[in-house]
């Protein structure tokens, strides 16, 4: 016999089940990566980004919703003063099991200073943008990153336990001839791997058919030198998970572009100005900013989360090739989340 729907559960207009929310907590990176933002950034007046107690609020009131899994993203996340407050309230949920995993992703910059907190707080793994292991190479996609630092960062991380999942973005010319450098490294440290496409968002002075990748093309390549085991594992997101039989680490996928999956999406994103993104890559959002400022008992907050899950679409339009040279979407990843 089915187990009865819960009436706080949150089920969009296609029967799925959302249980995921990704929050931006700001939009400020100190790193300027190539496929992410524009050099030149203008960043949100810090009028504009949500408080920290707001954004619990609303973390709080997903999680009261049925939502079991938080990431907290930027832009990045540990340079938003006092987050640490943010990450040890938020962790309360975790103590009474309402939550299920508390997590975040982070450019690792900061890893040496956090790490130790996190895993003290109960963050049990996090995710680390790393599209190169070359020094050079790492200074021309993060125009502003140390290799060095992010190393360091890494190294206190694995120290303190905590467990990590590189992330590296596929770029035509630039990192595919590292591919296989990546996954011995990864393997070695004991880091799962997930290669993503590029995904066609904001204006970054870059054509994004220029760095496209499409990792039909890149697992093509894996395949000459590892063998690909499939894999049940997931990790609440997008990824198909493979075990590699050599090095019986994790080996990831996130698809957007050559095969997407939206089908299975069980998520959506808040913006650090209370922007509620149903969907990626659509432009349709909730403003719980208002909600959360309309009253102190949390009613009108839910009403606007119930009505922005009742307009979730079934899917994204990313469209990436010569002859559409603008983005998809013209909001940044750093705004969005992630």
């Amino acid at each position: 016999m089915a187990e009865p729907t819960l009436i706080n559960e949150l089920i969009d207009p296609y029967g799925r089940h959302v249980n995921y929310l990704r929050v931006s907590v700001t939009d400020r990176c100190d790193f300027r990566c190539v496929y992410c933002m524009s050099e030149d950034m203008t960043f949100l007046p810090k009028a504009e980004v949500l408080s920290l107690e707001e954004l619990e609020r609303i973390c709080s009131a997903f999680v009261e919703r049925g939502v079991k899994k938080l990431r907290l993203t930027g832009g990045e996340p540990l340079v938003r003063r006092n987050i640490m407050w943010l990450v040890r309230s938020l962790a309360r949920h975790l103590i009474s099991n309402a939550l299920e995993e508390l997590t975040l992703t982070t450019n690792g910059s900061q890893l040496e200073k956090y790490s130790s907190e996190l895993a003290d707080i109960g963050v049990k793994r996090i995710n680390v943008s790393l599209d190169t292991l070359d020094e050079e190479k790492f200074a021309t996609i993060t125009r502003w990153g140390r290799l060095s630092q992010v190393m360091a960062g890494l190294r206190a991380a694995k120290k303190c336990g905590l467990h990590v999942k590189i992330n590296s973005v596929a770029l035509k010319g630039i990192n595919d001839g590292e591919i296989n450098h990546l996954i011995k490294w990864a393997g070695d440290q004991g880091f799962d791997l997930t290669f993503i496409e590029v995904m066609p968002m904001g204006e970054i002075g870059e054509i994004r058919f220029d760095q496209y990748l499409p990792l039909s093309l890149v697992r093509a390549k894996i395949n000459e030198d590892w063998t690909l085991e499939e894999s049940d594992y997931s990790s609440g997101g997008p990824a198909r998970y493979y075990t590699i039989r050599e090095t019986g680490a994790r080996l990831g996928f996130i698809t957007p572009m050559t095969h997407n999956f939206c089908e299975s999406c069980n998520r959506v994103r808040l913006t650090c100005t209370g922007q509620l993104y149903m969907c990626l890559g659509q432009e349709d959002s909730a403003d719980l900013r208002a909600a959360v400022r309309a009253d102190k008992d949390n009613s009108a907050l839910f009403n606007a989360i119930d009505d922005a899950i009742a307009r979730k679409p079934k899917g994204h339009d990313f469209i990436i090739d010569r002859r559409r040279d603008r983005s998809s979407v013209p909001r940044h990843m750093s705004v969005t989340g992630g």
